[in-house]
């Protein structure tokens, strides 16, 4: 199983990015997939998740903001980041649990400077 993330960078304050995650190993469209980003020193937090069909859900800060999206062919799902604000800094992990566990990409570095 791998989860491969890219597309992060370093833009500024109202700028936009584009992050996906390729992933390998999986029964890909099966499993919700989520967006998750982890502040320099604080706790990890859950961004956008979609499922199998479809269905997403962000958390409060991003709504409007930001879209999740995926491929079940190409076993990609994407993050289209707009608006971004210093406060979305982070490194952003793509990630999707099975029975086995919770598995992670490797994470990308996103950030806004103001």
């Amino acid at each position: 199983v791998q989860l491969q993330a890219s597309g992060g960078g370093l833009v500024q304050t109202g700028g936009f990015l584009r992050l996906s995650c390729a992933a390998s190993g999986i029964n890909f469209r099966i499993y919700t997939m989520k967006w998750y980003r982890q502040p320099h020193g604080k706790q990890r937090e859950l961004v956008a998740g979609i499922t199998g069909d479809g269905n997403t859900n962000y958390v409060d800060s991003v709504k409007g903001r930001f879209t999740i999206s995926r491929d079940n062919v190409r076993r990609t799902v994407s993050l289209q980041m707009n608006s971004l604000e210093p406060e979305d800094t982070a490194v952003y992990y793509c990630n999707f649990e099975a029975y086995q566990g919770r598995y992670w990409g490797q994470g990308t570095q996103v950030t806004v400077s103001s």
